[in-house]
């Protein structure tokens, strides 16, 4: 059972009357319910924008009732329904705006390019992949950069043929910083720390995958696509650390 305190809480800033909690505080009441949930899960679900504390003039994070309930809901969709954080994003987006939102049946899981909620569950989801000369086009790159990225191992074709969507923005960035005089051979070192970084996931998520409990094995995905985004957000801060700089 959730224990959230009493009181309101609205956009904009704090008032007298209103009872606002610190992230400990958060974590604990969260706790009863959700038992996993982490201080760095609720921060990272603050970085992807899904809920926004207030903050004190020193910087710390305040939470209203209804940041509490939000996350719990979140969490919920996660636990039960096996959401990505795009589509609860949009749940919770239809719900602000008065609509009714209906959610697949629990414990099971909808694809990003999954069709309604009714599809049989008997049938595997399709994942959309790109032709070659699609990517070409997509991307804005010609055969000639495409073949040269390929022969770097900096883009590949997925199993079975075709590529995936990720590879757009892949062969979008790799040829933008080839503009700053970074060739593709510059870059194996990056694509070379991806795959360690990727493999360090792996390692965190494969006992999960291996759990005989349906709902840990779905729970999987979820725990590797927050792990990815923390590793990002740690790889861009070591590099403006490193640069002695700060992104705007």
């Amino acid at each position: 059972m959730l224990r959230t305190p009493t009181g309101g809480a609205g956009s904009g800033t704090a008032t007298a009357g209103e009872r606002l909690v610190s992230i400990g505080t958060v974590l604990n009441q969260l706790r009863d319910e959700f038992p996993e949930v982490t201080i760095s899960k609720i921060r990272f679900l603050e970085a992807e924008g899904l809920v926004e504390p207030r903050r004190t003039a020193s910087g710390y994070r305040k939470f209203s009732p209804e940041d509490v309930e939000r996350l719990a809901r979140i969490l919920r969709m996660q636990r039960d329904h096996y959401l990505p954080l795009k589509v609860i994003r949009e749940h919770l987006d239809a719900l602000a705006r008065g609509e009714q939102v209906k959610l697949p049946a629990p414990g099971r899981r909808r694809d990003l390019l999954e069709g309604p909620w009714e599809q049989d569950e008997a049938e595997s989801p399709t994942v959309a992949r790109l032709g070659r000369a699609e990517l070409i086009a997509a991307a804005e790159v010609t055969e000639t950069e495409l073949a040269e990225w390929e022969s770097y191992g900096l883009i590949a074709e997925a199993e079975g043929g075709g590529y995936e969507a990720e590879a757009v923005t892949v062969a979008r960035l790799v040829a933008d910083l080839g503009r700053f005089g970074l060739e593709p051979r510059h870059l194996r070192a990056v694509k070379a720390a991806a795959d360690r970084e990727a493999g360090l996931i792996e390692q965190v998520v494969a006992p999960l995958r291996r759990h005989r409990n349906p709902q840990t094995r779905a729970h999987a995905e979820a725990t590797a696509q927050e792990l990815a985004a923390q590793s990002v957000r740690l790889h861009a801060a070591l590099v403006q650390t490193a640069l002695g700089i700060r992104l705007q």
